[in-house]
């Protein structure tokens, strides 16, 4: 029977392991936890999400939201995991961490073509179909083979995680429900501030003291990069008075439905997990030290009393050039057994992530039976990203999001205005899914189809 080997069980991991077994094709699937854990995990389950449990908009007017629709229509695990362990968040996807990871884990231990070994792995076999998904935080043995048969010196950048809060300690006399713009359920805590407040917490922020990075980061120092999706929220108040304004604590389209009144400032907590007795900082992940953190959050209204269930931690992530490695299947041009999903590929995000090891797992399967590989399209959002990865953009090679930018516009201009605009790329997108899924369009389609 054909075979393949899926190196990580992380979201691109699982998902790549998913698709292959559903095309008839035995995964042996290896993951290094529980012997082993990175410093930014803690769970022995699968999926472990280390950063936000957000997994954003759901609109299909936002680029993530029809990446996550592409998903779902094509038979994705995470995906069927996200929306069975849903928590209240507005018009955005989140989700009970632990019952997510729980989720996934059990599907993949029960899947009768999915062996599960409990093994760090440090190289890939010669002539073994493999799927390399593990993770920006790859342990240094893999990271060494990684680099001396493939990345070179490789690239490196900082991921930062925000801290979670008991719900029951936050000050509802001060904080208030209310989603921006009243769209979706008022899911968000919002706690607003005044000038003056905003003041006294800028002024503390930019002086407190952050934690000393950790043995496996301080060869990194010197090179720090801070990915601008997920930045640092002491980094972003640096950058300028006004910047956390314009960012996460941005005040427009929050209305406190008590007194009509606008606020200076805002700072928004995203529900943690079903129960609601968990929220998170939205937009906060930081490198403070956590006797900061809890001094400097504290003088957000609101958190005078909050408890801190999780403070913030920052660690190293890894990613590879990958427009000088990989092909938009994402396996290696010169190793096309040998294929890598997730964060190290250079996309970024949890959804993205799902999305590069749908790919991965899906041709990595379809080469172990002898068929063509799937190139999706860059109408589609998954090819987009696909594209992005193997061919890079200008300039240096950063991570991304998804977005509309790398979508290919019709040649006919849409008019309407932005939403109206994505909403056509969407629905462009979303009839070839469709097409795809039920066989009208296959492996021969080209990447630069529109």
């Amino acid at each position: 029977m054909a075979h393949i080997n899926v190196y990580g069980a992380g979201l691109a991991g699982c998902e790549a392991a998913w698709q292959a077994a559903k095309l008839g094709v035995e995964v042996t699937l290896y993951e290094m936890k529980p012997e082993k854990y990175t410093p930014a995990h803690h769970n022995s389950g699968f999926a472990e999400l280390v950063c936000s449990n957000s997994l954003r908009s759901d609109r299909l007017s936002n680029a993530v939201g029809l990446l996550k629709e592409e998903l779902t229509r094509m038979g994705s695990l995470i995906m069927e995991a996200a929306r069975a362990t849903q928590v209240a968040a507005g018009s955005a996807l989140a989700v009970d961490r632990d019952r997510f990871s729980a989720y996934i884990t059990d599907k993949i231990r029960n899947h009768p073509l999915i062996t599960v070994v409990e093994k760090e792995v440090s190289s890939v076999p010669e002539g073994e179909i493999t799927v390399v998904a593990t993770g920006p935080l790859t342990s240094d043995p893999m990271a060494d083979y990684i680099r001396d048969n493939f990345a070179g010196d490789g690239l490196h950048f900082f991921d930062a995680v925000a801290p979670i809060v008991d719900a029951s300690t936050i000050n509802m006399d001060v904080a208030f429900y209310a989603s921006r713009y009243d769209k979706g359920d008022a899911d968000y805590i919002n706690c607003p501030m005044t000038r003056e407040q905003y003041d006294v917490f800028y002024n503390a922020l930019i002086s407190a003291e952050e934690a000393t990075l950790k043995d496996f980061d301080k060869n990194l120092q010197k090179e720090l990069k801070v990915f601008e999706g997920c930045m640092p929220v002491e980094v972003m108040a640096r950058r300028g008075y006004d910047t956390l304004c314009y960012g996460p604590l941005k005040p427009v389209g929050l209305v406190d439905p008590r007194n009509g009144q606008h606020s200076f400032a805002v700072v928004q907590l995203r529900r943690e997990n079903a129960e609601g007795t968990m929220f998170n900082l939205v937009g906060f992940q930081t490198h403070l030290t956590f006797p900061e953190q809890k001094r400097v959050f504290r003088l957000i209204p609101g958190l005078e009393n909050a408890e801190f269930l999780r403070y913030g931690v920052m660690h190293r992530n890894t990613y590879l050039p990958s427009p000088d490695l990989l092909d938009a299947d994402y396996s290696v041009r010169t190793r096309p057994e040998v294929s890598f999903a997730g964060q190290m590929t250079g996309v970024e995000g949890y959804i993205e992530s799902t999305g590069s090891g749908f790919v991965a797992g899906l041709n990595a399967a379809r080469r172990a039976l002898g068929l063509e590989t799937v190139i999706f399209p860059q109408i589609t959002m998954i090819g987009a990203m696909a594209h992005y990865v193997s061919h890079g953009g200008i300039g240096d090679f950063v991570p991304m999001n998804a977005n509309f930018g790398i979508v290919p516009l019709p040649e006919k201009k849409i008019r309407g205005g932005k939403v109206v605009r994505n909403e056509a790329l969407a629905a462009r997108s979303l009839a070839w899914i469709d097409d795809f899924v039920s066989g009208k369009t296959g492996p021969d389609t080209q990447e630069d189809n529109n």
